[in-house]
């Protein structure tokens, strides 16, 4: 929608031009903040066990001052069209982006509660394997950083459903592969940039 012409539709016009330029200032402003902190090139070994000529690194975004808050609008932006009313993800890489999401959802006058799925049971004190909200009966949106092969999230979709709760989707800021895997799942998938939009491949 141009701005001009929404201008002569209404407030409503008005408003949802304006949310339009808002999104698409703060998508680029973050995909700039990744390109210029998180990009790392090299020989590494992925979580998966697969190796790369370089690497995204995506926790100098997630848990930077700057850029944090940046992932939790772009998040709830992203992810506006579902319905889900807790947010979460396997610990570590999901963690500071759910918790982004929660305060971006607060300062937009919206209650969203948080949860982390640890990578294995607590052998002591509750025993959980999730931690923070209950999940049982809730709508829950399972969220990464980034995902190559879809492990990390489907094992926190796994958790979940265990748990009870109901996964409504997937998303990452980055994907770089997993799309394949999670639309096998049965899972929609939603992503705020791929390996091109980082000049990648």
């Amino acid at each position: 929608m141009e701005l001009g012409a929404a201008l002569t539709g209404g407030t409503g016009a008005v408003a949802a031009a304006l949310t339009l330029v808002h999104m698409t200032d703060v998508r680029a402003e973050l995909l700039q903040q990744i390109k210029d902190k998180a990009v790392v090139h090299g020989k590494v070994t992925l979580s998966s066990g697969l190796e790369a000529d370089w690497y995204i690194d995506l926790r100098r975004i997630t848990l930077d001052g700057t850029a944090a808050p940046l992932v939790g609008q772009m998040m709830l932006d992203a992810t506006a069209e579902l319905d889900y009313d807790c947010v979460g993800g396997l610990t570590l890489g999901a963690d500071p982006v759910a918790t982004s999401m929660l305060h971006a959802s607060a300062a937009r006058g919206k209650s969203l509660d948080a949860f982390v799925v640890r990578k294995a049971q607590k052998a002591h004190g509750m025993q959980r394997r999730i931690e923070g909200t209950d999940v049982k009966g809730r709508r829950c949106l399972v969220v990464e950083d980034t995902s190559t092969t879809g492990g990390s999230p489907l094992t926190a979709v796994e958790a979940v459903r265990e748990a009870g709760g109901e996964v409504v989707a997937v998303a990452v800021i980055v994907e770089r592969g997993a799309a394949s895997a999670i639309a096998e799942a049965g899972l929609p998938y939603v992503q705020v940039y791929g390996v091109a939009d980082l000049d990648l491949s």
